[in-house]
């Protein structure tokens, strides 16, 4: 119980994580700007290491908070899928960090003003991560507000449902207000937003499975 505890409580730890050190760089990196950078762009430059290794670390405790989740509902309702679609969420996170993409928006400096146009094999890569991590998590809404609409717990059935609606809705709405990428600044902040939205529901479902864990009294 202690180790499944454990685990959980990397699913809590990951999100927060990741957004308060992005959030540290949008403010110190010198040359960027969060309003017209998207946050993948943190990962290049001499710094980029700091962004590479939230992207991996981040993943690695989303996969450990998969491993927790599959211990504590077992053969349940949500048991097999859930731990496997946020397992696969995390190793998506690994993977749009370990592959990074292509300088553009003007970061870093000498950077094309617009799209990226150094269609590299890492850029390609980091793009299918992104995409793997994406409908991996909006899936995993949809299982878990399936579960607890099962168990009759509506409020977390409708907070999954939400989030599980919003994360594409906010995706859409980031690809037309930038004109497909080139507008920067709706691109910039929506992105952002959909992290916030997407690993702070992961997070909030780590610390409610975790209640699970605790003993009776």
């Amino acid at each position: 119980m202690r180790l499944t505890r454990a685990l959980l409580a990397c699913g809590a730890l990951a999100g927060p994580l990741f957004i308060v050190l992005v959030l540290i760089q949008d403010y110190t990196r010198p040359g960027i700007d969060p309003r017209r950078q998207p946050l993948s762009l943190l990962s290049l430059g001499d710094l980029g290491w700091i962004q590479i290794g939230n992207f991996v670390l981040t993943g690695v405790l989303y996969v450990a908070f998969a491993v927790g989740m599959r211990r504590v509902l077992g053969s349940g309702r949500g048991g097999t899928w859930g731990p496997l679609l946020i397992g696969t969420f995390g190793l998506g996170l690994v993977t749009v960090g370990i592959f990074r993409t292509s300088p553009g928006w003007g970061y870093p400096q000498g950077a094309p003003a617009g799209l990226p146009t150094d269609i590299s094999v890492s850029y390609v890569v980091h793009g299918v991560g992104f995409a793997v991590l994406f409908a991996s998590l909006v899936a995993a809404c949809s299982v878990f507000a399936r579960r607890f609409a099962a168990l009759g717990e509506r409020r977390w059935a409708v907070i999954c449902a939400v989030a599980g609606v919003a994360l594409p809705a906010i995706y859409v709405l980031s690809g037309v207000l930038s004109e497909r990428g080139e507008n920067s600044q709706p691109l910039s902040l929506l992105l952002r937003l959909m992290a916030v939205v997407g690993w702070g529901w992961a997070s909030l479902l780590a610390v409610r499975l975790r209640r699970e864990t605790c003993p009776a009294r």
